[in-house]
C-alpha cells in the first residue's frame, strides 16, 4: 500500500467479486506482488476509505477504469465507467431524499 500527502492511498489486488458498483475488489497483493503478473487491479481509495479510482491493468496497459464519487455521507452518487475503443459510461445515482 502506498499513502500520499493527500491521504490517498493506493492498493493492488487480483480480482473482484459480484457486480454491485463499487466494485468489491478482493486477494489484496503488495505493489512487489504485481510486478510479473499480466492482470491485476490498481485501486486509489480516499483519505475516508473510499474506493475513489480502480484500473484494470492487462500487460501494464489500462483495459478498464472505474472513477467514483460520493456525497457528504459517503453515498455513491456517481460512476464513470471506461473501456477501451469506447466512450465513457457514466451512471449516476440519486441520494436518498431527506425530508
Amino acid at each position: 500500500m502506498t499513502t500520499f500527502a493527500t491521504g490517498e492511498t493506493q492498493r493492488y489486488f487480483l480480482t473482484y467479486r459480484g457486480v454491485a458498483l463499487p466494485l468489491a475488489l478482493t486477494e489484496e497483493v503488495d505493489q512487489a506482488g504485481v510486478k510479473n503478473r499480466g492482470t491485476y487491479f490498481r485501486a486509489s481509495y480516499d483519505a475516508r476509505g473510499r474506493l475513489v479510482r480502480c484500473e484494470k491493468l492487462v500487460y501494464s496497459e489500462v483495459e478498464m477504469l472505474h472513477v467514483y464519487a460520493y456525497d457528504d455521507a459517503g453515498r455513491l452518487i456517481q460512476a464513470t465507467v471506461t473501456t477501451p475503443d469506447e466512450d465513457p459510461q457514466v451512471l449516476s445515482f440519486a441520494s436518498p431524499s431527506t425530508c
